[in-house]
This record gives C-alpha cells, sequence and structure tokens, in this order.
C-alpha cells in the first residue's frame, strides 16, 4: 500500500493576520501612529501648570525669607540659603510632629484598609436588599462635606453635652460624666481623630474593594472549596492575590491623604486644644507658615511633607516596576 508523501506548505512573506509582529519591532515602529502622543500634550501641560508651578514656587520659597513685607509686596524677598531647612531640621517640636504624623496615618490606613476590606467583602454574602442598604449607606457618608460631618462629630464627643460620654455613663461602673475626648490629653485627641478619619474614608476603600472583587472567577473559588480549601485558605491564596493591585493602591492613596489631613485636626483642635502637642504635619505647618507669616520655614516643611510621601510611595512605585519587568 502506497503511503501519500507529506506536502508542504508554502507561504508568502507577508505576515498573516494576528501572527506576532517581528521582533526587532521594525514593522509596529514605521506603523506607529503620532497621534496618542499629541492627545497626551493637554494632559501633560494642565498637569505641569497645576502641580508643577506651585512645587516650584515652594522650593524657591523655601531658600528665602519670606514673611508679611515680603507678602504684602513691600520688600522683596531675601535668599537666605539652607538657613530655613537647618532651622527645621533643628527643631524638636518639628521632628515630633513628623513622627507623630507618620504613626498616625499608617495606623489609620490600616485600619481603614481593613475595615474597607471587611465590608466590601460582606457586600458580596449579603443578600442584594442588605448591600444596597449598606451601599447608600457608606455612599451617603462619603458624600457627607467635611464640615458638616465634623459638627456632627464634635456633638458626639463634647464633654457636657456628648452623646458619647451620655451613653458610656448608662454602663454600670462606668464614670464617664464631664470626660474631655479633644481637649485633656493628645493620645484620646488623636484615637477620635483617627475614629473620624477612618469614617470618612471607609467608604472610597470598600466600593474599591468590592469592585475588585466582582472580578474574581466564582469558578476558580468553587474549585477550590471542593478541593477542601477553608474559607481563611480561599481569601488569602486566591481572593487576596487577585484584588492585590487594588488594595495596594488604596493602602497608598489612604497613607498620603492621612499624612496631610488637615481639616478634621483643625476642627478638633478648635473645639479643645490649639497646642503643639494636637498638632500634625498639616496643622503645624499653617501655624508657622501662613498664621505665623513665616513663609519660608513653612515651605521647607512642605518641601519635607513631599519627600516623606515620595518615600511613602516608594513600595509601591517598586512594585509596579517589578511586575512591569516581568
Amino acid at each position: 500500500m502506497a503511503v501519500a508523501a507529506p506536502t508542504t506548505l508554502k507561504t508568502s512573506g507577508k505576515p498573516r493576520a494576528g501572527r506576532e509582529a517581528p521582533a526587532d519591532g521594525s514593522v509596529g515602529a514605521r506603523r506607529r501612529s503620532p497621534v496618542p502622543y499629541f492627545l497626551l500634550i493637554p494632559a501633560i501641560a494642565i498637569l505641569l501648570f497645576g502641580m508643577g508651578y506651585p512645587v516650584v514656587w515652594q522650593v524657591i520659597t523655601s531658600f528665602q525669607k519670606y514673611g508679611a513685607m515680603q507678602q504684602l509686596g513691600g520688600k522683596a524677598p531675601d535668599f537666605v540659603g539652607l538657613e530655613n531647612y537647618i532651622a527645621v531640621a533643628t527643631s524638636p517640636t518639628f521632628w515630633e510632629v513628623a513622627v507623630r504624623s507618620v504613626i498616625f496615618c499608617i495606623v489609620t490606613a490600616f485600619v481603614t484598609v481593613v475595615i474597607g476590606m471587611a465590608l466590601a467583602l460582606l457586600m458580596t454574602r449579603v443578600p442584594s436588599g442588605v448591600r444596597i442598604t449598606l451601599q447608600i449607606s457608606l455612599l451617603l457618608a462619603w458624600a457627607m462635606p467635611v464640615v458638616a460631618a465634623m459638627t456632627v462629630w464634635i456633638w458626639l464627643f463634647d464633654r457636657r453635652r456628648g452623646v458619647v460620654n451620655y451613653l458610656l455613663d448608662l454602663i454600670p461602673g462606668v464614670e464617664m460624666n464631664q470626660f474631655n475626648w479633644i481637649g485633656g490629653d493628645p493620645f484620646v485627641f488623636f484615637i477620635v481623630a483617627s475614629v473620624i478619619v477612618t469614617w470618612m474614608s471607609v467608604p472610597f476603600v470598600a466600593f474599591s474593594a468590592y469592585a475588585g472583587l466582582t472580578q474574581v472567577s466564582t469558578e476558580m473559588v468553587e474549585a477550590s472549596q471542593l478541593d477542601g480549601a477553608t474559607g481563611w485558605q480561599r481569601l488569602r491564596f486566591i481572593v487576596l492575590p487577585i484584588i492585590r493591585p487594588v488594595i495596594m493602591i488604596v493602602l497608598l492613596l489612604n497613607l498620603i491623604w492621612d499624612l496631610r489631613v488637615f481639616t478634621q485636626i483643625t476642627m478638633l483642635q478648635d473645639a479643645g486644644s490649639n497646642s503643639s502637642d494636637y498638632d500634625l504635619l498639616g496643622t503645624y505647618i499653617y501655624k508657622m507658615g501662613v498664621a505665623g507669616l513665616n513663609f519660608g520655614q513653612g515651605a521647607a516643611m512642605a518641601i519635607f511633607v513631599l519627600a516623606l510621601t515620595i518615600v511613602l510611595s516608594w513600595f509601591y512605585i517598586r512594585s509596579l516596576l517589578k511586575e512591569d519587568q516581568v
């Protein structure tokens, strides 16, 4: 029985549709359009003007003696070199505030992400009616203006007419009458501030994490459940690795926001104590730079906060660079 000889398919030199581009990328380089780069120019220009100009002004001002006379235009600012930076670096109060701010932002951001993740997981488990009610409540909390929310929180923790003291005083053996939450001990003050900042930030984390959880494959989760994986194992080895980019970005954003928190601390200080023991970086820079009319040192402190923000962001940026290299 004769066996047919194998036939050889001849193909032309032109690449077929869907075939990968040459390794050297010469064809793709010749066909690449410059239109997307031109479309990016307006966005880059707005970004440079909106963010670049204030940063450049802060850098220049940080090397100058810039006070009330310079602000009113009565005298040109004097160049003082590193004098402002030396004054900031040798100020023990500034470093106390800086360390306190870093601890505050790290603790508050992690607590916010944990609670937000827990609410997101809850929204994937409860019935639709409960989920919609929870989402509306979170949305209302997120949409509430900061000043209005702070007015309510200050009333809740008021030592004379506060609801918190009233409810705690009803517990047998607990004496909370006239307890000063926001004007007594600085540690208690920052616990209250952390609770308020967390409450305002949790909705954003919950919605972001819930959006990420909807992208997790239900088939994969069900398969792991059939293989005997517990709920904690499914969360740790399947769900969390998939939504890791979402968790990283919301954690980074909360670290930056909590490091620069200003309005909540200012309003709590107005209702309690205005001492520097109750300051974070935002309020301390405002007191020194704007209220104290020492814009030069205030600008030097602002540059320090910018550098600190870059340091806190570097871990996320490094992980992105590693993912791009894979």
